[in-house]
């Protein structure tokens, strides 16, 4: 499920550099899901950390880099969050006031530490260097299912990012993480979406509960198992 032009398995992570994806202090290999252990208790709104250095690419694909989001990152986050294409099924195309999207920015970056190797990664596009969204493989809401999903800018959509980024990290998923499933919802009405998921390798599995909605509901099974 590798992007197109692309052998299976040939997109880059710093797993496969000789990089460990862990944190510091925990053993490289030691990956953990809900498949595997308990999920430990989501933490509060604490400060953000203070500013760092622009984190180093994670993940390549033929035509997108992936990193983790770094605190200098939130007007990139921003812009997808107030566009009302963006929002248009989320919040009705109305755009999120700037202070709910700073606490959901201060999740993402915190959300590595609560559970390794899952979260959302900054994208942008390898020719060019410019922002285009962020790729997610994380917990459904409060399941203990795994999701593949992403949020691109319109000047990004019809290009096909969409389903390279879902691809690479369905195989990471599966291939590094070990992963028996990988979900995907979305709205009812969200037919690129749906599209999206089924080129990503995701089957048609009708419908679900999660966030609290009735949504479209697509899943993966890990070939291997």
């Amino acid at each position: 499920m590798s992007p197109p032009g692309r052998p299976k398995g040939e997109h880059r992570s710093a797993q496969h550099e000789g990089r460990p994806l862990s944190p510091p202090g925990r053993p490289k290999g030691e990956h953990r899901s809900a498949q595997h252990e308990g999920r430990p208790a989501e933490s509060g709104d604490r400060p953000l950390p203070a500013n760092a250095a622009r984190p180093a690419c994670w993940l390549e694909t033929l035509r997108l880099e992936l990193r983790a989001f770094g605190p200098g990152d939130f007007e990139d986050f921003y812009r997808l969050d107030r566009d009302p294409q963006v929002m248009k099924y989320f919040t009705k195309g109305k755009p999120m006031p700037r202070d709910v999207v700073a606490k959901a920015f201060g999740r993402v970056l915190r959300y590595p530490s609560l559970y390794a190797d899952l979260g959302a990664w900054h994208a942008s596009r390898r020719d060019t260097g410019t922002f285009i969204g962020w790729f997610c493989l994380k917990y459904a809401g409060k399941s203990a299912d795994v999701e593949v999903g992403y949020r691109l800018l319109p000047e990004a959509w019809g290009r096909g990012f969409a389903t390279e980024g879902a691809q690479a990290l369905v195989d990471f998923g599966f291939d590094d993480l070990g992963l028996d499933r990988i979900i995907g919802v979305t709205h009812p009405g969200n037919k690129a979406s749906q599209r999206v998921l089924m080129k990503a390798g995701l089957a048609d599995a009708g419908w679900g509960r999660y966030y609290d909605k009735r949504l479209r509901l697509f899943v993966a099974e890990n070939p291997v198992r």
